[in-house]
């Protein structure tokens, strides 16, 4: 375990170096920057999102103003995933001085321009922009009525009315909050909203060099409803203007996210975590009640048995002692998912911390997604090892059999269904395929750095003496005794997974809504919280029922506890179907097999975490209680 120690060491003090630098160096605007009066500010453009197809597209796939030359932003590997393609644009702005009336281009509508501005109009796409790191926000009324102040994320791309006419928001009124220094006359951006219009331009003739338009000036602002609005049809031309407006703020630049968190409710998230508790608790007094009571009293009984007649008629579980640990049907596949579990657990868990630290902030653009990836490559190293230990304890010889199950398997399930998901957004033009050489920087990951980590673990494991049992197992398997219905595995397995799903159903809410309605995620304290009600309550009612299922002289408990606690993630997968059906209004086929191929990804990795963590809570249960019992 020492030499396994080591490297772990060195593999966490590497990504600990590395992530932090990275970062700065893909993402140049985390750090604060200092703006003078008049220094030159300059839009980036996102992607166009919309949460009724869940296909992100270029912002230029639609035919607005470009500049002379379009240049990409660096990425990380997270924001390609992500579908985030950030380019140069030619909104830009001179620090803290106003503009009024400032026209961008003018564009004609093609009949293709048009069809593809009605059709994103139709599928309510947004426009998402980029000033100094800080996403635009457009401010909304609460449904509520309630006057705190909400915001949406981008701006519609157009709006349609009830005469199915379509309007194109072709001004924009820029606000840019900054919180000023007095002492030195530095300003730091704090803020950056947007109110989107409709307006039909009119002018006599167009100038290119000096574009000029009736409908405002240099002393005007364009009030919204105060002009027509500028419908899209075919062979037209649409001006495209905006004015831009700085207000000083109080609000300090550590503080200028919290605009864009105004949307989660932290009185539901002390709900959930209540909830969660309130399970854990009542889990705990059954484990408890067992532990202390009924254990407790069985250990005593089994060695007070002084007579061989008193022997020969113990019953419980202790009558199986010598079959409990016979090697289950299948036991490579246990080992290998087991190891696969331990990784995703190894993930899950830095992640979490890295998050509790900071790192994974939502202005950190893709750094959740790629902190997940790098992690699980390195994790490789913990999956080799704990998958080739167990083998070993099973008697296996051909640990390199199993190591190459446990390098291919669930990577290699998931990066299947991960190709044609992905080969469906690029057959529809979408932002949000992932190119080429994306792919192939995650297929060396998962060959050249994952794969050579898992035989590395492997090969420390199986160097290991083998885990001893503490009772032996006997030559010829025990008959199992008819088992009564509420005992049979179906039933029981799929009662298992209730509680850990009602454990974290409504954090759940919260995720899912974060990643399909395009809402950002950062209160990772309370999904650290949920993470660990979680993993108790896997270990609690795996412990639970593999004590009934022992107790009834049913000694094939090791699948059984790995699927016990597992079988939360058809909860999991079912819940996601729900809340496909009440939640969002995706029409298309194509966004609705997106949606149910990731989700599928998602349950399937849940599935393997909460099974590793039942299997373990149940594998160290079994071995204290036998290890406590005197046995002839």
């Amino acid at each position: 375990m020492r030499d396994l120690n080591g490297v772990t060491a060195f593999l966490l003090l590497s990504f600990l170096l590395i992530l932090p630098s990275s970062t700065a160096f893909y993402l140049p605007g985390v750090a604060p920057r200092d703006f003078q009066k008049g220094d030159e500010l300059q839009v980036k453009v996102n992607k166009l999102s919309s949460t009724k197809t869940q296909l992100p597209y270029d912002y230029y796939f639609l035919d607005f103003c470009k500049p002379s030359k379009i240049m990409n932003s660096a990425e990380n590997l997270g924001e390609v995933l992500r579908g985030d393609r950030i380019e140069n644009s030619i909104y830009a702005f001179k620090m803290r001085v106003d503009d009024t009336c400032k026209v961008a281009c003018r564009r004609e509508l093609t009949k293709e321009t048009a069809k593809n501005f009605r059709e994103k109009i139709d599928d309510e796409y947004q426009v998402n922009m980029i000033l100094d790191n800080l996403p635009v926000a457009v401010p909304r009324q609460r449904r509520d009525g309630s006057p705190a102040p909400s915001y949406e994320h981008g701006y519609r791309v157009g709006i349609k009315n009830k005469d199915d006419k379509y309007y194109i928001n072709n001004h924009l009124s820029f606000k840019v909050m900054y919180h000023l220094d007095s002492e030195t006359e530095y300003a730091r951006i704090v803020g950056f909203e947007v109110i989107p219009t409709s307006i039909k331009h009119e002018y006599s003739e167009w100038d290119e060099k000096n574009p000029r338009v009736a409908t405002c000036n240099m002393n005007t602002k364009i009030a919204p409803g105060s002009h027509s609005p500028q419908e899209v049809t075919d062979s037209d031309y649409v001006v495209f203007t905006y004015d831009v407006t700085f207000m000083p703020s109080e609000i300090k630049w550590a503080s200028r996210w919290d605009t864009y968190l105004l949307m989660n409710d932290d009185q539901i998230h002390w709900f959930s975590i209540i909830n969660s508790f309130m399970i854990v608790l009542f889990l705990s007094g059954m484990v408890a009640m067992i532990m202390m009571r009924t254990l407790y009293k069985d250990i005593s009984n089994y060695n007070q048995l002084e007579t061989q007649e008193e022997a020969q008629e113990e019953t419980g579980w202790k009558l199986v002692h010598g079959d409990v640990f016979r090697a289950p049907v299948n036991s490579g596949l246990l080992c290998v998912y087991v190891g696969t579990g331990v990784q995703f657990f190894g993930m899950t868990l830095v992640t979490m911390i890295f998050a509790l630290f900071g790192f994974l902030s939502p202005s950190n653009r893709g750094g959740l997604m790629t902190a997940m990836v790098l992690l699980w490559v390195f994790m490789g190293l913990f999956a080799g090892y704990s998958s080739s230990r167990l083998y070993k304890m099973f008697k296996g010889t051909d640990w390199k059999k199993n190591t190459l199950k446990t390098a291919f398997m669930f990577p290699g399930i998931v990066f299947a269904i991960f190709f044609v998901l992905n080969a469906l957004i690029w057959g529809e033009k979408s932002s949000g395929a992932v190119p080429f050489g994306t792919m192939f920087a995650l297929v060396f990951l998962w060959f050249g750095i994952s794969v050579p980590l898992v035989f590395v673990g492997s090969y420390l494991g199986f160097k290991k003496p083998p885990i001893e049992d503490p009772v032996k197992t006997n030559k010829i398997p025990r008959q199992i005794p008819e088992q009564a219905w509420y005992m049979q595995p179906s039933f029981s397995i799929l009662i298992g997974g209730i509680l850990p799903f009602g454990a974290v159903f409504i954090e759940l809410f919260f995720i899912l809504t974060s990643i399909w309605l395009n809402q950002f995620y950062y209160i990772f304290g309370f999904l650290f919280i949920v993470f660990v009600i979680l993993l108790i309550t896997c270990a609690e009612i795996t412990i639970v029922l593999c004590y009934f299922q022992l107790c009834s002289e049913d000694y094939n408990w090791w699948w059984r506890a790995y699927l016990t606690a597992g079988s939360s993630a058809l909860y999991l997968f079912l819940y996601s179907a729900f809340y496909f059906f009440t939640k969002l209004e995706i029409t298309k086929l194509v966004s609705g097999i997106l949606y149910f191929g990731y989700m599928l990804i998602g349950s399937y990795a849940f599935f393997v975490l909460t099974g590793t963590i039942g299997f373990y809570a149940c594998f160290w249960f079994v071995r204290k209680i036998y290890s406590s019992v005197k046995i002839d």
